[in-house]
C-alpha cells in the first residue's frame, strides 16, 4: 500500500506501493544468506557485513540478472573447450 501523498491516479498509487514494498523487503546476501537491506540509493548492507551496489530498490535488476546469466553461460562455455 502506497503513501496517501501520491498523487495522479490509482496507476501512480500502485505503482508507489509496488516500489515501496520492494525497497522495504529483506533479500538474502548472496554470499551467506543472510538478511540484506537497503541502506542507500543502490546500496545495500548484509548482516555479514557485505555490502553490494544493486537495483534502486531491489538488490538485483532484470538487467543484472540477464547479466549474470550470460556470464555463467560464457564460463560453463570456456570451461567444456578445456
Amino acid at each position: 500500500m502506497s503513501r496517501p501523498n501520491v498523487r495522479g491516479g490509482a496507476e501512480l498509487r500502485k505503482r508507489a506501493g509496488t516500489i515501496r514494498a520492494a525497497k522495504c523487503a529483506k533479500y538474502p546476501c548472496p554470499r551467506t544468506g543472510k538478511k540484506t537491506r537497503r541502506v542507500s540509493h543502490s546500496l545495500w548492507e548484509s548482516a555479514g557485513g557485505y555490502v553490494y551496489a544493486g537495483g534502486a530498490y531491489a538488490l538485483s535488476t532484470p538487467t543484472g540478472e540477464v547479466f549474470d546469466r550470460m556470464l555463467k553461460e560464457q564460463k560453463a562455455k570456456s570451461t567444456k573447450k578445456k
